[in-house]
């Protein structure tokens, strides 16, 4: 075999290598540059940062209405608000019901409900009209304050969270709820769907080495983690729940049947007060912010895939 035929299998051996290593570093990098601890989004640069106006600093609940259109309640005025996203302002806002602490909203079809941190559930039908009217119904939901609201489209409920304990006693200090509305007989339902046990997710995060916030104590520090659900809701691509504590920083995710799939530790300069979630069809995330010290926001993630 002559030196000129060598040289030639050489150079075809080198390249059919740097295809193959260029192609494997193709395949096992994050898809589409997405934040690799939280696949799908990059929670650390939000996609777009809306600034929301002042009458919206206490903003405490959002829904998405379509591609361009999301709902807002605040915690403060029973208001009910169409906001813009594409353009940044209000299309629409109108009273509702007198002044109280509303902390969650979705919406159903032509219905809207809104959530009363007291557990009061209150349906707009046809929201959207002029001669909109209202149901209430007294859900007797037994925390005293609940503020995550969303609805769950596959099984034709309302899921609250409860931010409280649902009873005094050494029992209860570690276990937070969320209960289900049925929206056929509009009653909640006498047990909870989901239970959430607070040792066991600082376990799972001992376990994959998340380091959450400490507190000292006599016999050392030991891992802080409130858990008090602020907002939630249901993924529309891959069905986990969604759930922001506000007071600790934190977005964690759950599987259909309740297990932990992930916590994301929330940088507190992004995320001051993080209230509301809602998803758009594409998977397109919404996350809004109350304005405490700083402006009150409505930040989008893009659904990278």
């Amino acid at each position: 075999m002559s030196i000129f035929v060598k040289k030639l299998f050489k150079l075809i051996f080198v390249n059919i290598l740097l295809a193959a290593s260029f192609f494997l570093t193709i395949i096992t990098s994050p898809a589409n540059n997405t934040d690799p601890t939280l696949a799908g989004y990059k929670l650390n640069r939000p996609d777009k940062t809306l600034v929301l106006p002042e009458i919206l600093r206490e903003v405490s609940g959002v829904t998405d209405i379509d591609s361009n259109t999301v709902a807002c309640v605040q915690d403060e005025n029973g208001i009910l608000f169409l906001y813009d996203v594409a353009n940044n302002k209000i299309k629409q806002q109108y009273n509702f019901h007198i002044d109280g602490d509303y902390e969650g909203i979705t919406d159903v079809g032509a219905s809207m409900y809104i959530l009363r941190s007291d557990g009061l559930l209150l349906e707009i039908l046809n929201y959207k009209s002029k001669t909109f009217s209202i149901k209430n119904y007294a859900t007797g939901i037994p925390a005293n304050n609940n503020e995550g609201l969303c609805y769950d489209p596959d099984k034709n409920r309302l899921l609250i969270a409860s931010k409280s304990k649902i009873g005094k006693g050494p029992e209860f200090k570690d276990k937070r709820y969320i209960y289900a509305f049925d929206l056929k007989t509009k009653k909640l339902n006498d047990d909870p769907v989901f239970s959430f046990d607070v040792v066991a997710i600082k376990n799972y995060a001992k376990e994959k080495k998340i380091s959450l916030p400490e507190k000292s104590k006599k016999n050392g520090p030991t891992p802080l983690l409130k858990f008090f659900p602020s907002a939630i809701d249901i993924h529309p691509v891959t069905k986990n729940l969604y759930l922001l504590s506000a007071s600790d920083h934190m977005l964690f995710i759950f599987r259909p049947d309740g297990s932990i799939e992930h916590i994301e530790m929330l940088d507190p300069n992004i995320f001051n007060k993080a209230e509301g979630i809602t998803f758009f069809k594409s998977g397109d995330m919404m996350i809004t912010n109350e304005g405490q010290n700083v402006k009150p926001t409505l930040l989008r993630f893009n659904y990278l895939y």
